[in-house]
């Protein structure tokens, strides 16, 4: 693309930058009485002419006759200094050359060399961003999304273009985009495809991600997750993986992302398809302990529902046999919630408490994070489970759930516990 556009506009030849000239008195007085004359073939040849003395090319930047700009916007040697101005002629076709010998100049317009006529291509060009014809600033995406050389300001105005087709490019692969406008943008955007695009960069920082990681879309995350150019703090991947125990959309994605924590990979084997514990098994990137702790905990669950012939049974007959032989525990009943077995839990939960099925269900279809602990207590089960029954099976909103006090201790007196109990449970029981 960028090929294409140097030679419709530029030729084949790369445009020169010319900041010095020698003059030649004579051909300058001819020049200049060519340039002020009312003859447009011979303005329009000296327009053309790089070997056109500098001055008089900048003269002939404001000719009435368009085809006069059209040539002097093409002439490589033409000077930078009034690019500013010409980013506002009139007619469309100047603009586009002038944008694409801009576009064409910035590798060479280093800042630490011609700091101030980068300034001036830079200015030009952000004035070309906000142009009123779509085709102008589509010719600008298409260059500036691959070139490291693009001026910051410039992009993020592109970035914020109201037309996808301008926008979407600058935001999924331009490196000169700012991650302070990026992290701006999805402050002041809900749009789907603009967070997804700023999701599929090839390279994220670390607070970038934090933001993307809020997002409510699911293709978003998705996108996110699939990102290995994507920096992402251990603390960000933890709310992914707790986000992803009700959004199977990502859980293949996270199950095959590289450098994903130990100890985050033990949470998602638990609530992950039974069909993607291959992936997991496939892993090499964990260490020994690991590996063997991941692969107990996905056997448990292959054989979860499977009696001693290998043949499936109910949850009912299931729980029941467990419960005959001493073996109801809890990390039986995690594994239950790891696969969403919800009647087995319901069930479990009731033998285990002593308790009506039928008042199971009543406290646990309150989501009352109060109701469902005392549960777990009752049950005999530890406060790490009572929060996952919170999470899991009782669905209380993230803002309303008890946490284990010192790590591990149920934050509930007894008797608050009790109460709990006794609110749920039937008269005479």
């Amino acid at each position: 693309m960028f090929a294409f556009f140097k030679t419709l506009f530029a030729g084949d030849k790369k445009p020169k930058l010319r900041l010095t000239q020698d003059p030649d008195p004579v051909r300058y007085e001819k020049e200049r009485a060519l340039a002020a004359s009312k003859n447009k073939k011979e303005r329009i040849k000296l327009a053309n002419n790089p070997q056109t003395h500098l001055e008089i090319l900048y003269y002939l930047a404001a000719d009435a006759d368009d085809e006069v700009r059209l040539a002097i916007a093409k002439n490589g040697a033409t000077p930078i200094h009034n690019a500013p101005v010409m980013a506002r002629d009139k007619n469309i076709d100047v603009r586009l050359a002038l944008a694409h010998r801009l576009m064409a100049l910035l590798p060479e317009l280093s800042e630490e060399q011609h700091s101030q006529l980068y300034a001036y291509a830079a200015q030009a060009l952000g004035v070309l961003a906000l142009d009123e014809v779509l085709k102008v600033r589509l010719a600008l995406t298409s260059v500036l999304k691959d070139m490291a050389a693009a001026p910051p300001t410039v992009v993020a105005q592109l970035a914020r273009d109201l037309e996808r087709q301008v926008s979407e490019p600058i935001l999924r692969y331009c490196a000169a985009l700012p991650d302070q406008d990026l992290l701006d943008i999805l402050g002041e955007s809900e749009n789907e495809w603009v967070q997804e695009a700023i999701a599929s960069r090839s390279r994220l920082s670390a607070k970038v991600s934090e933001a993307l990681a809020q997002s409510k879309h699911i293709s978003v995350g998705r996108a996110l997750i699939t990102n290995e150019g994507a920096e992402i703090t251990d603390d960000t991947l933890a709310r992914i993986v707790e986000r992803a125990r009700d959004t199977p959309e990502w859980h293949k994605p996270l199950c095959l992302r590289t450098h994903l924590p130990a100890f985050l990979m033990k949470e998602i084997v638990r609530f992950v398809d039974a069909s993607l514990h291959k992936f997991i098994l496939e892993r090499t990137d964990f260490d020994t302990e690991t590996r063997v702790e991941i692969e107990d905990t996905v056997k448990r669950r292959m054989r979860f529902l499977v009696d001693d012939k290998g043949e499936r049974i109910s949850p009912k007959d299931k729980v029941m046999a467990l419960n005959q032989s001493g073996k109801l525990d809890e990390a039986v009943m995690s594994d239950a919630l790891a696969l969403r077995e919800y009647e087995f839990i319901q069930m479990g939960l009731a033998l285990k408490s002593k308790l009506p099925l039928p008042t199971i269900k009543r406290m646990i279809e309150t989501r009352s994070a109060k109701a469902v602990t005392a549960l777990a207590w009752r049950s005999g089960m530890s406060m790490r489970f009572a929060l996952e029954l919170q999470r899991e099976l009782a669905k209380v909103p993230h803002g309303e759930l008890i946490y284990p006090r010192n790590g591990t201790d149920f934050p509930l007196s007894n008797e608050e516990m009790d109460f709990q109990i006794g609110f749920f449970k039937p008269e005479n029981k």
